[in-house]
């Protein structure tokens, strides 16, 4: 793997992660351990822990590898060199699940979606095992994994820490004020809201994507990494409607979109108290719409 490519910062990264964990004098595991760890191969391993020799992050010598200072935030790969080849395959996931209409119990392999994604088998080994710890998909044995359904209890607790977060992530961006980026790049999403509108009858299915960039853009801009991973699972479920009965969908959009637009207008006008109310509506109204159109296993 290029010392160049997205992946191998991304791992970098973790590596650095896993160097301050560990701290000043302590040893790192072995190339195997590290390789299982990072979820890439013994020979990224080797050129990260080359990297991090140079850096004089580490010392390492034959088996020996001492970690002999903490790592800097300029030790660290910056997010735009990260944007990582995962982020990519993670919306390219959901948009095959949902227009693929793939049913519980369906097999991924992983070989086809390599091809299918354009991308090498460790970013989709990487996006498998991160996605996997929700529970709608699970390993099995020749590199294929089985997309499960879920059940009203699942969603439920899937719901509610969803709610806790981005009511958080929200209450965060209007404090931030007008003309703050998470503020900023919400309204200027109202074009393609309105886009969709004009075509509704021929482009509702385009709106998943979108109601994705939504809610990311708040997750994101709180940049906790706990809220990032949560939001894959949340962007499945509701984002992409996976397991939801698909008679209502133009009309679950197309409320949507109008709830978007009205918190999008309260931000434009300054207004944090209409906002914050059109939000939490907005998350109560999702809530019903989950319960009533989802197809319970």
């Amino acid at each position: 793997m290029s010392r160049d490519s997205s992946t191998f910062k991304e791992s970098y990264n973790q590596a650095l992660d896993l160097v301050r964990d560990i701290g000043v004098s302590g040893a790192l595991p072995t190339e195997s351990a590290l390789s299982e760890a990072l979820s890439v191969s013994r020979t990224t391993v080797r050129a990260i822990l080359a990297g991090l020799n140079d850096a004089g992050i580490i010392a390492w010598e034959g088996r020996s590898k001492t970690v002999l200072r903490v790592p800097k935030k300029a030790d660290f790969f910056g997010e735009a060199e990260t944007a990582s080849a995962t982020a990519k395959v993670s919306s390219q996931f959901m948009e095959y699940v949902l227009n693929s209409d793939l049913a519980p119990g369906s097999a991924l392999y992983e070989s086809d979606l390599k091809k299918r994604f354009h991308t090498s088998s460790s970013v989709i080994r990487e996006f498998m095992i991160k996605f996997s710890r929700f529970g709608l998909i699970t390993k099995e044995r020749n590199h294929s994994w089985v997309l499960r359904g879920f059940t009203l209890d699942f969603a439920e607790e899937l719901f509610e820490v969803r709610e806790m977060f981005e009511l958080r992530a929200f209450e965060a961006a209007l404090q931030a004020g007008p003309g703050s980026p998470a503020q900023a790049e919400l309204i200027a999403l109202a074009p393609q809201h309105e886009a969709i509108l004009e075509r509704i009858d021929d482009d509702y299915l385009v709106f998943p994507r979108l109601d994705e960039r939504f809610h990311r853009t708040l997750v994101e801009a709180y940049d906790n990494r706990f809220m990032t991973d949560f939001f894959e699972a949340v962007a499945m479920v509701f984002h992409y409607h996976y397991r939801w009965n698909r008679g209502d969908e133009k009309e679950r959009n197309f409320d949507a979109i109008h709830e978007h637009l009205r918190i999008i207008r309260a931000l434009e006008a300054g207004d944090t108290q209409a906002a914050a109310d059109a939000f939490r509506a907005h998350l109560d109204n999702a809530r019903r719409t989950m319960v009533a159109s989802a197809l319970w296993e």
